[in-house]
């Protein structure tokens, strides 16, 4: 060792101290991956920067550090990055009925101000699909009410508005409901419930994606995160799925736009640092 050592100049005590030092590294490495993998069985497609932030409480009870660089490399050796995959299948009919756009130029400030909707679809078996109806609060990010159904008839929209009302503790008259011009959001039975609890239908122009962009993002999230873009067996384990992701959606992941607070926290006041959310007029 020691002639070694002279061959490459450096000392056998240098030696001996790098040889620890990446034992210590790799050592360190296992445990944070360990960390990574317990956040990925509830968030199984949680992407890095989020993954950092809700791994630092572990990591602060082991007294390691690791940097956003260095857990990107990490989890790129270890193959752990997420892939985005993307699919499209269309839910959207439009009905005759129209509502104007009333979000550009709307600054959200609180909870119950903006309630945004969408449907997507979710494989079940070969050739068949289940439909999952999701209405989400815009300012705190959580989602008041969903519905799985085997169709795309109205009554799975009028289920998950009934289920965000029951989330409401007082009829105020500024609350806004956005969604497309889907005929289920323009059926007479859902615009007269809307009208009945004092909520102002407001749509966006039809075939424009980012006219309804947030309901959009979530449905991408609870897809691409969440693996509901996959397969299921039955029915029912579709409706158990999706209560799980919902409720880990809610309840157990930090938003970069909500100053990483989990969106059950924001709704229920338990969060008064969020920023108000200002949605720009139409650059035309």
């Amino acid at each position: 060792m020691a002639l070694i050592c002279a061959q490459f100049s450096i000392s056998r005590q240098a030696h001996y101290q790098k040889m620890w030092r990446e034992i210590e590294r790799q050592s360190t490495d296992e445990v944070v991956l360990e960390m990574v993998r317990q956040v990925r069985r509830k968030h199984p497609r949680m992407g890095g920067r989020k993954l950092l932030f809700k791994i630092q409480p572990l990591l602060a009870a082991e007294r390691l550090q690791i940097g956003r660089d260095r857990l990107f490399e990490l989890m790129r050796r270890q193959d752990l990055l997420v892939k985005r995959r993307k699919t499209y299948r269309r839910t959207t009919i439009p009905g005759l009925w129209r509502a104007p756009n009333r979000l550009p130029g709307l600054t959200i400030f609180q909870p119950n101000q903006v309630w945004v909707c969408d449907i997507t679809y979710l494989e079940v078996e070969i050739d068949r699909f289940a439909y999952l109806f999701v209405l989400m609060d815009l300012f705190a990010r959580y989602i008041l009410g969903w519905h799985v159904s085997t169709s795309l008839a109205a009554d799975g929209a009028l289920i998950s508005l009934d289920m965000a009302l029951s989330h409401r503790s007082s009829a105020t008259c500024d609350l806004i409901h956005h969604s497309d011009h889907g005929v289920q959001y323009t059926s007479h039975a859902y615009m007269n419930t809307l009208l009945a609890s004092n909520i102002q239908p407001s749509m966006g122009a039809i075939g424009n994606f980012y006219d309804n962009i947030f309901a959009e993002r979530l449905i991408g999230i609870l897809k691409s995160e969440y693996r509901l873009d996959t397969r299921f067996m039955n029915f029912t384990q579709v409706i158990l799925a999706v209560k799980e992701v919902v409720h880990l959606y809610n309840t157990d992941r930090p938003h970069f736009s909500l100053n990483l607070a989990v969106p059950h926290d924001v709704y229920f006041g338990h969060r008064s640092d969020i920023p108000s959310l200002v949605i720009p007029y139409d650059a035309d």
